[in-house]
């Protein structure tokens, strides 16, 4: 008899979020909560936010505060969770041992599980023992058919075991995977695999599989390196007579090389790209397309994206993260952010005591050309520090303008403020210059720099006089 599962899509899935709390939000995992999130949207349901935090050494409550801070900063969240109980809760597993154990009885009831007595040694010698004869390694059932005696001798003997599956032989476990299509699995290719821990803690493939069913998932959609562990959880849950949600795998992150992503490629976590002051607009626009395809290339809200989200898109090549692409998102989120937001944004790098109007000038003044906090913090000492030093081929374009140049600049700014139009309108009747021989010695002797925001703009945010005095200089 096959094992089969898959199903269509319709109104009112429920999707599930489901990390282990042992490090930081990866942009990986960031992006398989987005999908689901967007899945669960798209089809008016459910996202559920499950803390598998089984492996009790590693799990950290820092990494569970800090992975759900990140994902409120991405603009996810949740309609049950850790903080949001309902029935089907609690939401970490580490509060659901009491239901595991039910469900281990039962299979313990019908034989579908077995204690084994191995030890770690000998499970590698076993491995390699397999390796080497050109066999794929797989358990070698050496518990499998221990009598009772052979049991009770072994606990006495200080064995404290780990429980098994009994994977049926000549089985055929099939479903459909709705990013990778048919996918079919022989039973005596996979072996009995652990469920219970000898410390008495669920493994994931029986606890991960338990808890999509008991909190009515009906989509499940993670990492394919996930896609050989689903015949091993549809042959629990078929055992234990629970529902089987429709798996999907979406295809894994890679480097420009190709590699999987990973810290030799730079950034890798949401945590990193936040405090370099990413906005979330620009991170999920561009997982959004990290192994999606769309006809939507504008920049889209998370509402737009679950309008746009097709399952039917999701691509089973490696997804290619791209930080040139993600910097174009990036530049587009900071130019669509209003006043009030920037500042918010460019805090840290903003003059501490600047009153707010002076603030506001600045913002409008830089903020087109700003893509990144720190790339403000050189016109801040331009705006709000001294006179600006010039390099050498500043001082040629100023020297090239001459003084005539700068004393009628000076004496306009003096009169009229830092209105450029008055200013460049006094040394043009003056001099004669236009075009770039008006405007860059102008430009150099107020900002040092040959580039940068528009000046005027760039002179409305400087302190009054300041004009005036960064041209007298040269006059």
């Amino acid at each position: 008899m096959d094992i089969s599962s898959g199903g269509t899509f319709g109104a009112g899935q429920t999707t599930r979020f489901a990390p282990s709390p042992t490090g930081e939000l990866h942009l990986g995992n960031a992006r398989t909560a987005l999908f689901n999130y967007l899945l669960a949207r798209r089809s008016g349901g459910r996202f559920i936010l499950r803390i598998e935090d089984t492996d009790a050494e590693r799990s950290l409550e820092t990494h569970t505060v800090a992975l759900m801070d990140d994902l409120r900063w991405l603009g996810m969240d949740w309609d049950s969770g850790p903080d949001r109980p309902d029935e089907r809760g609690p939401y970490r597993q580490s509060q659901r041992s009491a239901l595991y154990v039910q469900y281990f009885e039962q299979l313990e009831r019908t034989g579908a599980v077995y204690p084994c007595f191995c030890s770690p040694l000998e499970l590698e010698v076993s491995r390699k023992a397999q390796l080497a004869a050109g066999r794929p390694p797989r358990y070698a059932g050496t518990c499998r058919e221990l009598s009772a005696e052979q049991r009770a001798k072994r606990r006495q003997d200080g064995g404290a075991p780990t429980t098994r599956f009994r994977v049926p032989a000549g089985r055929r476990i099939e479903f459909v995977d709705f990013v990778h299509g048919p996918q079919s699995f022989l039973s005596d290719d996979i072996g009995d695999f652990v469920i219970r821990r000898a410390d008495g803690s669920a493994a994931f493939f029986f606890s991960n599989a338990v808890d999509d069913a008991r909190m009515g998932v009906t989509r499940v959609l993670r990492g394919e390196d996930h896609l050989t562990n689903t015949p091993r959880q549809l042959m629990i849950l078929e055992a234990l007579d629970l529902p089987a949600p429709a798996y999907g795998h979406v295809s894994l992150i890679v480097g420009a090389d190709g590699a999987r992503l990973s810290k030799r490629h730079g950034a890798t976590s949401v945590r990193e790209y936040r405090e370099r002051g990413y906005i979330p607009e620009a991170v999920t626009n561009h997982l959004f397309r990290l192994g999606h395809s769309t006809p939507e290339h504008g920049f889209l809200s998370l509402e737009e994206m679950a309008r746009a989200f097709d399952p039917a898109h999701l691509g089973r090549a490696p997804a290619r993260f791209d930080d040139a692409q993600l910097h174009v998102w990036q530049k587009e989120a900071a130019h669509r952010l209003s006043l009030e937001s920037a500042r918010i944004w460019l805090a840290p790098v903003l003059p501490t005591g600047a009153s707010e109007s002076a603030v506001t000038a600045f913002l409008a003044a830089v903020l087109p050309n700003v893509v990144l906090p720190e790339d403000a913090r050189p016109w801040v000492d331009v705006v709000f520090g001294g006179p600006p030093a010039l390099g050498a081929s500043e001082e040629q374009i100023v020297r090239n303008a001459g003084s005539g140049f700068f004393s009628a600049a000076s004496q306009a700014a003096a009169q009229s403020g830092n209105d450029l139009q008055a200013i460049a309108g006094a040394v043009r009747t003056a001099t004669g210059k236009k075009g770039a021989d008006l405007y860059m010695p102008l430009r150099v002797a107020i900002s040092g720099l040959a580039h940068g925001p528009e000046l005027a703009p760039l002179l409305r945010a400087l302190p009054p006089g300041a004009a005036h005095q960064r041209l007298a200089r040269f006059a």
